[in-house]
């Protein structure tokens, strides 16, 4: 695995059949269409993955297959957050023996901890987990936001980096700033748009959903901050901007985005748009919709 991690590491979505069932056709299509898009890795049961929303039986399948179809090309990152202590390190041990390396985990669903608590977590996360970890702060969906006392005791316990997807500029460039002593420790922006002025402010790279369907985007996103070609920068970053205002909108869900990327890769011919139960795939005209932004997209496909 590279070290430090950087670059555009897309978290995958997952693609389905039914609720329970895998997409395996689908699942090979979507790693050769992203990899081929120039990443440079790829994320695994997160938030877009609907990782908390599969049996652990599906997950391993998932994982199983992915690992074989990726064949070591990039780096393999898999989330392993859970409610329970024993269900993230259930998931962890089974992605070593399939060969991924390194494991993403977020603070405990359901009941929010407290820092004391957060750092006694990543203690025992440390001692446990037989992979490089990463932190995952998704305060929108654990209701806390991970401190720079809970992640500098992360990384002096092995740590290898964190992906802020908090939406707030000012706390991704406060932790920045925070571990810019140490090339090595990765800090990954979670929100697309703000991919340039993080890498240009020393952020490794970004965790950016779109480049499901447009990998070639985001990768062409972050080696134009990488360059700090400004022009360049601002033609893509309206491209993004675009996207935030059409595709990412057209569902009323919660989980908007991530059913609009399964809609457009299902209109590409790539993965089934099945959905994990609560979340339901777009019909009829919305999907028409997605279809229509699509060709406007064309370029980046």
């Amino acid at each position: 695995m590279m070290n430090p991690l950087k670059g555009i590491i897309p978290p995958m979505i997952t693609p389905l059949k039914s609720n329970d069932e895998l997409d395996r056709d689908g699942v090979e299509k979507l790693i050769e269409h992203i990899i081929g898009g120039g990443v440079h890795g790829l994320f695994l049961l997160g938030t877009n993955g609907e990782g908390p929303s599969l049996s652990n039986r599906l997950k391993k399948e998932f994982l199983k297959l992915s690992c074989e179809v990726v064949k070591g090309r990039v780096p393999v990152l898999v989330g392993i957050t859970d409610s329970a202590f024993s269900g993230a390190m259930e998931i962890a041990e089974y992605s070593k023996s399939v060969g991924a390396d390194s494991v993403v985990v977020a603070p405990p669903f359901y009941f929010p901890a407290n820092e004391t608590e957060m750092i006694n977590y990543v203690e025992k996360l440390a001692a446990a987990t037989p992979l490089p970890f990463v932190l995952y702060n998704m305060p929108m969906h654990t209701k806390i936001n991970l401190t720079i006392p809970t992640i500098r005791r992360a990384k002096e316990l092995g740590c290898i980096g964190v992906k802020d997807s908090s939406g707030d500029m000012a706390n991704l460039y406060m932790w920045i700033d925070a571990f810019k002593e140490d090339q090595n420790f990765a800090v990954f922006a979670g929100t697309e748009l703000y991919l340039p002025d993080a890498v240009m402010g020393g952020a490794h790279g970004a965790v950016a959903g779109g480049a499901n369907v447009f990998p070639k985007l985001f990768v062409d996103l972050y080696e134009a901050a990488l360059k700090q070609d400004l022009p360049t920068i601002n033609k893509l970053r309206d491209k993004i901007i675009w996207l935030c205002n059409t595709m990412y909108v057209v569902s009323p869900s919660a989980a908007r985005i991530t059913i609009s990327f399964k809609t457009a890769l299902s209109l590409l011919g790539i993965c089934s748009d099945e959905m994990a139960l609560p979340l339901m795939k777009l019909e009829g005209a919305d999907k028409e919709q997605i279809a229509t932004y699509l060709k406007e997209m064309k370029e980046f496909i």
